[in-house]
């Protein structure tokens, strides 16, 4: 919480590359609709300052944000107002919501997202499975579909090894690691103008790992697709391969 609560006034800046239309609404729509996906509520967790909001509502749909970070829900609040229900929750802790008085709780969100490293900033063993707990106890029995991603070894590789370095108006994002393996904990430190100096912790989870979770949690895994960018464009694939995609992303639902 406390890295976001720093990075809050400045996030949206330095991810304005992050084109969560092409990304949400062109990319992982489609695949979301193979699996049967229909309208109605989402529930954002770790919305951070809404970012995949806007493709959402472009296409009708309700929706619940929910961040353990203050200062991200603040910049929420203040982009979007009373157009979404935004809620102080930690994923870990999260209990059922009913975001419409007329709609049964065990039939609230027909989508849940953990987009951009929600996952990854899950550090502890045992972290999982109460995200995916909380998240089956919100996800609509009909049709439930929840979606995230998880950055892989590639990635992990480019932004946090020790030597990496990125400078962006100013400010400077720095890897902090030694070695590189699967199941690591990762640091790198943002430092700069207009904000404070603070370390991003992540941690690498193998597909086998989060599968077990899922399972655990009362979920399935309906895919797990590579992720990749390449002239602009996003590409998925089928079979995930850690050293040539950035991200895996995983639709589950319902066992």
């Amino acid at each position: 919480m406390d890295a976001y609560d720093r990075f809050a006034a400045v996030y949206d800046e330095l991810n304005e590359q992050n084109d969560y239309e092409m990304w949400l609404g062109e990319t992982l729509f489609p695949e979301l609709e193979k699996h049967g996906l229909e309208k109605g509520w989402a529930l954002d967790v770790g919305c951070g300052t809404g970012r995949a909001f806007e493709p959402l509502l472009a296409r009708g749909w309700q929706v619940v944000g929910c961040d353990v970070s203050p200062g991200m829900l603040a910049e929420a609040s203040r982009k979007f107002g009373a157009r979404i229900q935004l809620l102080a929750v930690d994923a870990r802790n999260l209990q059922p919501i009913c975001p419409s008085p007329k709609l049964p709780t065990e039939e609230a969100f027909q989508l849940i997202l953990l987009l951009n490293d929600v996952v990854n900033y899950l550090t502890q063993d045992g972290d999982l499975e109460q995200v995916f707990a909380g998240v089956r106890r919100n996800l609509s029995r009909t049709h439930g579909l929840v979606v995230f991603d998880a950055n892989t070894l590639a990635l992990f590789r480019t932004d946090y090894a020790s030597g990496v370095s990125e400078t962006m108006d100013g400010r400077e994002w720095r890897g902090l690691s030694d070695e590189i393996k699967p199941g690591s904990i990762y640091e790198a430190r943002l430092s700069g103008h207009g904000l404070e100096t603070h370390v991003h912790r992540q941690r690498h989870w193998t597909t086998e790992e989060i599968k077990k979770a899922l399972k655990a949690s009362g979920l399935r895994c309906l895919a797990a697709l590579g992720q990749r960018e390449e002239a602009n464009r996003i590409l998925l694939s089928p079979s995930p391969d850690e050293e040539r995609d950035a991200k895996v992303v995983y639709i589950a639902g319902h066992i």
